[in-house]
């Protein structure tokens, strides 16, 4: 068996952004993949500054296998994929197909929806970023009403990344898409992704215990 990656998380954070920090997607490819891997953690307290050798904008995750250190989701999304040898295809066409589909979630959605989401949070609302997050869902909603998985006939990389900027619970509730619903459902409801997600809230449930027994200590 091959010695497992180290995906590096947060040891806790609050309620809010459970299931959804970004560790979960290294998780997932891992799973899908077979890969074997382990959790390492840096501290939520001081995060932005205690582990800038390791990720130089203070963010989560961060991957190893054996000398090589990377960061970023895609990357690492990507490196696992290729790795695991199931998540991309082999053939260069099909390959550079999935990086296009990932790359558009990251900088064609995701880049959208993320800072909707964040002035969603805070109560405030600019018409000129709904408008834009509105034209990208839509824009997104007609390629998924054509198709079934991102890339040819079988779920890849390029799901995993897409479905996990859909999902969250802001933007699913966000108007009309149904083809995105189902999308989302379709691709969470993998036992892989299930695992993932369980497994993740498991960690940050025993963090919760941890720090609730060193405050009464």
């Amino acid at each position: 068996m091959a010695d497992p990656v180290t995906i590096w998380t947060l040891d806790w954070v609050p309620e809010t952004p459970r299931g959804f920090v970004r560790d979960l997607r290294l998780r997932w490819a891992c799973e899908e993949a077979s890969l074997p891997y382990r959790i390492a953690t840096v501290p939520f307290d001081d995060r932005e500054t205690n582990h800038l050798d390791r990720q130089p904008f203070g963010q989560v995750p961060m991957l190893e296998d054996g000398d090589l250190r990377l960061f970023e989701s895609g990357a690492c999304v990507i490196h696992l994929a290729r790795k695991g040898g199931i998540l991309i295809p082999a053939d260069p066409k099909g390959e550079i197909k999935v990086l296009q589909w990932i790359m558009a979630a990251l900088n064609s959605i995701e880049m959208v929806t993320m800072p909707w989401v964040v002035l969603t949070w805070s109560d405030e609302e600019f018409a000129g970023i709904t408008g834009w997050l509105d034209k990208r869902l839509a824009q997104i909603e007609a390629v998924l009403a054509e198709r079934e998985w991102l890339v040819g006939d079988t779920f890849t990389a390029a799901d995993l990344i897409m479905a996990d900027v859909l999902r969250v619970d802001l933007v699913r509730k966000h108007g009309d898409r149904p083809a995105s619903e189902a999308y989302v459902r379709r691709v969470t409801d993998r036992p892989a992704f299930r695992k993932a997600h369980a497994d993740q809230l498991a960690h940050f449930a025993v963090a919760d215990a941890n720090r609730e027994e060193k405050s009464d200590g």
